[in-house]
């Protein structure tokens, strides 16, 4: 069964296959995804590594915790699945709230 690790602190020039090869070093690395910015299309800095095993994925963390990549200091943990119903990030949206007065134009 794989497991998929979390990889913060990423420089945003940090590329999939750097992190394919040094992952490799703890074990059979399925998968490396690293997710951009929907508006810009940048790195967003961090990473998820799919491990092959559980083993290998154990080894990661503690061989690659911590470790410098470039300039920065690697956070590495097992990811935690996403939270279906997140609060936040979203745009109130507009128009007609009871109670309020609507808003009239002064030409």
């Amino acid at each position: 069964m794989t497991t998929k690790l979390y990889v913060g602190n990423l420089s945003y020039t940090t590329t999939e296959e750097e992190l394919r090869e040094l992952f490799a070093q703890a074990g059979g690395v399925q998968s490396v995804t690293l997710p951009t910015d929907r508006e810009t299309g940048r790195p967003r800095g961090f990473g998820f590594v799919e491990m092959a095993t559980e083993e290998e994925a154990r080894k990661a963390i503690s061989l690659l915790d911590g470790k410098m990549l470039g300039e920065r200091q690697l956070k590495v943990n097992e990811s935690r699945p996403r939270e279906e119903n997140r609060g936040g990030g979203g745009r109130a949206g507009g128009g007609f709230r009871p109670g309020s007065r609507p808003r009239t134009r002064r030409y």
